[in-house]
């Protein structure tokens, strides 16, 4: 029953592509702990414009706010979920955002410095039996509409590490995407904003269209 309530989600969700369907919602995940998830206002709104004019799916402008927890979490897609602090993971919500992915849906988490500490323990709640691994520069993931030949591109700099992209692989799928040393969040949100270059934006703009692609794609419908 689930799988199918989630399919018919994205099957609804897949038709956006074509002209004249419903339009769908973005969504940022809340979580509990502490951390600041609400830390980029504006970057899903750009993203979803981006996606809306690149990939001409219809997405509404204005992102959904879903708790971890809540039912409401398979009603979306594509979550992202951003931040500098502390996250903390209950039994309840480990057990909705396992059922959530294994059913289809994608989870893009973007370290926002200070958040890798919390992701890999909570990850390890959700999916004790699965590890982060880092995606080889061939994975699909980087080959979409748009082509990143050496894997995800730097945006931000911080500590002068190169950009590292994970995938959490379920049955052959990246079910959830873990980008760090980047700051793709921060490159999604109005340019005067962090005053990243227009070139800077616009790779990030990309390397999250080819997420939402590649989350729609893996969905198998």
């Amino acid at each position: 029953m689930l799988n199918r309530f989630i399919a018919f989600v994205f099957i609804i969700t897949l038709c956006s592509l074509g002209a004249g369907a419903q339009s769908m919602k973005l969504a940022l995940l809340k979580y509990g702990g502490g951390g600041d998830w609400y830390a980029n206002p504006t970057s899903l709104k750009n993203l979803a414009a981006f996606c809306n004019q690149q990939l001409r799916t219809r997405f509404d402008l204005q992102e959904a706010q879903v708790e971890a927890g809540s039912p409401e979490l398979f009603n979306y897609p594509f979550v992202h979920m951003t931040g500098h602090g502390r996250w903390e993971v209950t039994e309840a919500e480990a057990q909705n955002l396992r059922k959530y992915l294994e059913a289809g849906g994608f989870l893009h988490i973007d370290d926002n410095y200070g958040l890798d500490q919390y992701v890999r323990p909570a990850l390890k709640k959700i999916f004790p039996e699965l590890t982060l691994t880092e995606l080889p520069y061939s994975h699909p993931i980087y080959h979409q509409k748009f082509k990143f030949a050496n894997g995800l591109p730097k945006i931000h700099e911080h500590e002068k590490k190169p950009p590292k992209g994970y995938g959490l692989i379920y049955k052959g799928r990246v079910v959830c995407y873990y980008s760090t040393e980047t700051d793709l969040g921060d490159g999604w949100e109005d340019l005067e904003v962090h005053k990243d270059t227009p070139e800077k934006h616009t790779q990030a703009l990309q390397m999250g269209a080819n997420l939402v692609q590649y989350a729609f794609n893996g969905a198998g419908l």
